[in-house]
């Protein structure tokens, strides 16, 4: 089955300009990744080109997708991994806002965790539970050899570490608790790279790269945005976060939608404040940039000047945040609920938050300064301003 995007645009006030470097930012949430997809596809076919991807998790799997393949196969690549996975699924009778689509989506989830994800994870047997501490297959519910195969198949290796587009992934050492980043700047990125930031347990193993094991990073950090903005680099950016659990979410009524809740708050890594407090901490980078412009000589050359300029660079940043919103017939198995019907939603949906982004005056008309900050939010439907009011803070 063939995906597409909702509506293309062609005004070229959606590009980077060309002091921009183009980034996407992904978060993880396992089968909700398909509108980070939709989103991508409806980003290239507006002829947006990404010179940068970090992802957490699924955004990961997604992230080497894109980095992984030439421009022109990057959106067949994902189409290819997202079919593949939702293949199991048995025909949808209804669609979503119907009665029974909420049942559907839980007999599927069922499925999963039965059955596993085909290229994806199949589940062990014996089970976990029932091995020796310390034997194989004793760490995990799921083997997920079948995603390194996928990977090998679907992402050229050699064209990501060519240095074309960046890839940056996270994941944390089980040992030390540390978020560690894998960077093709710097690393020589394989498939297990990839696994480690997705290996979420007791699901799936733990994923061992020179000689430490490592687990899923959105255990630290579920989005990526921080490590972008730590690094120094010289160009302005436009960043594309896109987010697939909403910190936002209404008073739950049960105790099923108090679980989906718990997992919204825990995974969405509290992305606004984090957001708005490091781009506050960037644009008073900024703000030293310019005032240590003003100084005499001989004060730019004091210790404690130079101590506090630390040699960084603070570019003009814009952040276009899109955020997944869950659907009436979501509960908490969202994210691993791989039906064919919920990753064709979750796609459109992707594609339509982009477009209506891209379709907005305010986006259209942004002329940022230099060391401007500059957020622009699809849920709130407004321009916000790092350095400006900072009462949204979930």
């Amino acid at each position: 089955m063939r995906l597409s995007c909702v509506g293309q645009s062609g005004d070229p006030g959606i590009m980077p300009s060309d002091e921009e470097k183009s980034v996407l930012v992904l978060q993880g949430g396992g089968a909700l990744g398909a509108y980070q997809a939709g989103a991508f596809e409806a980003l290239f076919a507006s002829g947006w080109r990404n010179a940068w991807v970090a992802g957490v998790s699924i955004g990961a799997i997604n992230a080497a997708l894109i980095a992984g393949n030439p421009p022109e196969l990057r959106v067949g690549k994902l189409r290819s991994f997202w079919e593949r996975v939702t293949q199991n699924s048995f025909a949808v009778p209804f669609p979503e806002g119907v009665p029974g689509r909420g049942l559907f989506n839980e007999i599927s989830a069922n499925m999963t965790m039965l059955q596993g994800v085909p290229g994806f994870f199949r589940p062990r047997f014996p089970s976990a539970a029932l091995m020796p501490p310390g034997t194989e297959g004793a760490s995990s519910f799921y083997d997920t050899s079948p995603l390194h195969d996928t990977l090998l198949e679907l992402v050229d290796f050699d064209y990501l570490n060519s240095g074309v587009v960046r890839f940056s992934t996270g994941a944390v050492d089980v040992e030390s608790g540390n978020m560690i980043w894998f960077d093709s700047t710097r690393d020589r990125i394989g498939p297990e790279h990839v696994m480690a930031s997705g290996a979420l347990p007791p699901g799936f193993p733990a994923v061992e790269i020179g000689g430490r094991h490592y687990w899923d990073g959105g255990l630290v950090s579920n989005t990526p945005l921080q490590f972008v903005l730590d690094q120094q680099v010289e160009h302005d950016l436009c960043i594309f976060q896109v987010d697939l659990f909403s910190a936002r979410g209404r008073l739950p009524s049960s105790v099923w939608e108090i679980e989906a809740r718990t997992k919204d708050i825990r995974f969405s890594s509290r992305t606004r404040l984090n957001t708005d407090l490091l781009c506050a901490w960037h644009a008073s980078g900024g703000a030293g940039e310019r005032l240590y412009a003003k100084l005499p000589p001989e004060l730019r050359d004091d210790p404690d000047t130079q101590a506090l300029m630390n040699g960084r660079h603070h570019p003009s940043l814009t952040i276009a945040h899109l955020i997944y919103r869950q659907s009436r017939s979501e509960r908490h198995s969202k994210d691993y609920e791989f039906s064919r019907a919920s990753m064709l939603d979750h796609w459109a949906a992707g594609a339509h938050d982009v477009n209506a982004t891209l379709a907005h005056p305010d986006w259209n008309a942004r002329h940022a300064a230099p060391g401007e900050v500059s957020i622009f939010d699809l849920g709130e439907q407004r321009r916000r301003h790092a350095a400006g009011r900072h009462g949204d803070r979930t």
